[in-house]
């Protein structure tokens, strides 16, 4: 009964603060999977506590897939599959807080921009006009390519009229962007590669496409070559899934050099490279150039994903792709099969938003804003955690990565669980790697949702956790 034993924090809950400490035993294998937990009676008196605590400590577990109850016989650990069944707690975290709830919650999870910094005057006078220019028309569907206009002023704007306007293809974010691209090109046991770790949409893409998936570690400006060259010798490689800039979850941004070699590769192998391009207006490094694998791609090699989602506002889910002219026809179709067309009305206020130099302006607004925020969780991060986690700096983007060091006895799932009950979220590395006790050790945490002051106060909250893990070894 002793590794039972909980000396309570009179500011919370006493049944979260049991629920947590039994869910660290078992993750921890003090209480093995299987093992029956001490009646409701006894744990009651070993604790003094009330057993209407103890009854509400296991019911939380079993909410949480960590206890399951058999009539008669009384409450057992259940030790959770580790992959499938935290996605489904992470995904229902959210699910359950209200907008009201948010507020109260330090969100260190987000990947899009604030809503609060967006220009909402200037969105409100871009479709006032264009309902005056266009009135009705601009509600009806358009060609399954999407506004003809659109696509005009994203060639002349972000490509100098280089790129045929015919193979842009208007999406509904990047999410859609990966899907059409991998129902155009990967069928079932197809090679597809991605670095490790990776984005976990895609993952999940690539997995129910149901194509064998290969992993390449990366490393400071890129993946590893080496070890990419390895596995595009011993296999017929369809195509390879990368991040250019401040990459999901690490960070990283591929060096000029890296992305010229790739490109090679990708002639000398025949393989194609879909290229998200992540984030890449939120640059805070001045050394940082933005080049990306389309802009120096001689072979038409590269399908161009980018999505205005992230930074213009999440709940206008357009984005865009740039096809090889091989496949044009395959993406269009595919296009087709996943929806018809992305709203009429939006592409074209994004077009004139766009093209009236509004987006320009909001850009700007956002690195001033953004640079803040990233230059004081860098210093916190610096000044509470270096001496438990590592982490690099990406000079740009909305979060960090972090690794906690070997010697600490906690998992991120486990700082996952704890934080959750302080109302503080992050993610877990398990979200983004194929395998996924490889991310146990990882976390990410972002700052596109927190003030200054909630990233203090979050950050806080972490280093007294690891602090206390230290103090037990």
């Amino acid at each position: 009964m002793e590794k039972y034993r909980l000396y309570f924090n009179e500011n919370q809950s006493k049944y979260l603060q049991l629920a947590v400490h039994i869910k660290e035993l078992i993750d921890e294998n003090q209480v093995n999977d299987g093992e029956k937990l001490p009646s409701i009676r006894e744990l009651a008196e070993f604790l003094m506590v009330n057993k209407v605590t103890v009854i509400n400590a296991y019911k939380k577990l079993h909410q949480e897939g960590y206890a399951q109850q058999k009539m008669g016989s009384g409450t057992f650990a259940k030790k959770k599959e580790v992959g499938r069944s935290f996605r489904k707690d992470y995904s229902d975290t959210f699910k359950k807080l209200t907008s009201g709830q948010l507020k109260n919650v330090i969100d260190f999870t987000g990947e899009t921009t604030s809503s609060n910094f967006f220009p909402v005057r200037d969105l409100k006078t871009v479709l006032n006009d264009v309902l005056d220019r266009d009135g009705a028309e601009a509600l009806i569907y358009q060609h399954v390519l999407g506004y003809e206009k659109l696509r005009k002023t994203i060639n002349n704007k972000f490509w100098e009229g280089r790129t045929d306007i015919e193979d842009i293809l208007i999406v509904s974010g990047a999410q859609q962007g990966i899907d059409i691209a991998s129902k155009a090109l990967i069928n079932v046991n197809d090679n597809v590669i991605i670095e490790k770790p990776t984005y976990g949409g895609a993952l999940s893409v690539f997995k129910w496409r149901r194509a064998n998936i290969f992993e390449v570690p990366l490393e400071s400006d890129g993946v590893n070559l080496i070890e990419l060259e390895k596995i595009l010798k011993k296999n017929k490689v369809k195509c390879f899934y990368l991040m250019s800039y401040f990459q999901n979850p690490t960070g990283i941004s591929y060096s000029y050099e890296k992305k010229k070699e790739i490109l090679r590769l990708a002639k000398e192998y025949d393989f194609y490279i879909i290229e998200d391009d992540y984030l890449s207006e939120l640059v805070y490094d001045e050394n940082i150039k933005y080049t990306t694998f389309k802009n120096i791609d001689i072979n038409d090699r590269v399908i161009y994903i980018k999505s205005f989602s992230k930074i213009f506002l999440p709940g206008i889910r357009i984005g865009y792709l740039i096809t090889p002219k091989r496949f044009r026809e395959a993406f269009q179709n595919s296009k087709v099969n996943t929806d018809i067309s992305t709203s009429s009305l939006m592409q074209r206020a994004l077009e004139m938003y766009i093209d009236k130099d509004y987006w320009i302006g909001h850009i700007d607004f956002l690195n001033k804003e953004y640079k803040i925020r990233y230059n004081y969780m860098k210093c916190l991060l610096e000044e509470k955690l270096k001496e438990f986690v590592s982490f690099s700096y990406p000079g740009g983007g909305l979060h960090f990565f972090l690794k906690i060091n070997e010697k600490l006895d906690v998992s991120s799932l486990q700082l996952f669980y704890i934080l959750k009950e302080r109302n503080i979220l992050i993610t877990p590395g398990i979200m983004f790697f194929k395998n996924s006790k490889e991310g146990e050790r990882y976390f990410r945490i972002g700052f596109s949702q927190t003030n200054c002051d909630k990233i203090e106060e979050g950050i806080n909250s972490i280093y007294e956790i690891l602090k206390e893990r230290e103090n037990k070894l």
